[in-house]
């Protein structure tokens, strides 16, 4: 069993800091900043076991040199990564034990050509620590992949399992679900989600993790094959005929400048 908790960083970064359920163990995901781990780790007495990294940007991985020197723990992440401080790369398909966890990587290309995932579902709930690359209601920008790649990633986690918890590492949800009501004016579901979120950054409460199952009903990111937004793809880039990568791309763009 792990308990997953936010610890939140600069204006909207959330590093996501993975407990055993020995109370003692823990490793943390995406650290940018290395003050709000130690902080962390000296309040409640916690043995840092390691850093998982899910891409190079610098607001994921500001803070590993620091935590690396001082509590000599392996970091892991992509074997293609520009980033240098990564001790132990992954690829896709691989797998690695953490926390008495068994964790899959899964390589997912598009916001950054080095993204990869950690899927766990060895725990009573199956755990998605995404990164950049899947948020609620929406998806990394493409800095350096393309839209078919983010496309290909999006369905790798269309087929996981729908109670899948999703832990991204933005808060950018009120701007994504606002998006995507353009996208989709008739889905209920997405203004019944933005309702709960609104509630939840009132009181000033993370509105992560999503689930698998809530962003099929919601992301247009994830929704690219459904009528309501092949039609709104098509009236944004005013043609007639579009395939699911050109679907995608529009979508996209028009978040981009949204």
């Amino acid at each position: 069993m792990l308990t997953v908790k936010p610890l939140a960083a600069f204006t909207d970064n959330y590093i996501w800091l993975l407990k055993h359920d020995d109370g003692k163990h823990c490793v943390v995901v995406d650290p940018g900043d290395a003050n709000v781990v130690i902080d962390e780790l000296t309040k409640e007495s916690l043995i840092l076991n390691g850093i998982l990294i899910t891409h190079h940007h610098n607001d994921h991985t500001g803070g590993v040199d620091e935590l690396k020197s001082r509590y000599k723990v392996p970091v892991y992440g992509p074997e293609n990564s520009p980033y240098k401080g990564i001790t132990q790369t992954l690829s896709d398909g691989d797998t690695l034990m953490i926390l008495n966890e068994s964790f899959e990587v899964l390589a997912v290309p598009g916001h950054t050509l080095d993204h990869i995932a950690f899927y766990t579902n060895s725990t009573q709930t199956p755990k998605l620590f995404c990164g950049d690359t899947l948020f609620l209601a929406g998806c990394g920008r493409l800095f350096e992949g393309s839209p078919a790649q983010m496309l290909t990633a999006m369905d790798k986690f269309r087929e996981l399992p729908p109670q899948t918890e999703v832990y991204c590492t933005h808060e950018y949800s009120l701007a994504n679900l606002a998006f995507a009501s353009a996208v989709e004016p008739n889905n209920g579901k997405i203004t019944q989600t933005l309702n709960q979120c609104k509630k939840l950054r009132e009181q000033n409460k993370p509105t992560l993790p999503s689930s698998i199952e809530q962003e099929l009903a919601i992301n247009p990111f994830m929704r690219t094959r459904k009528p309501s937004v092949v039609a709104s793809a098509k009236a944004y880039k005013e043609v007639s005929n579009m395939d699911e990568v050109a679907v995608f791309s529009a979508i996209r763009e028009w978040k981009n400048s949204y």
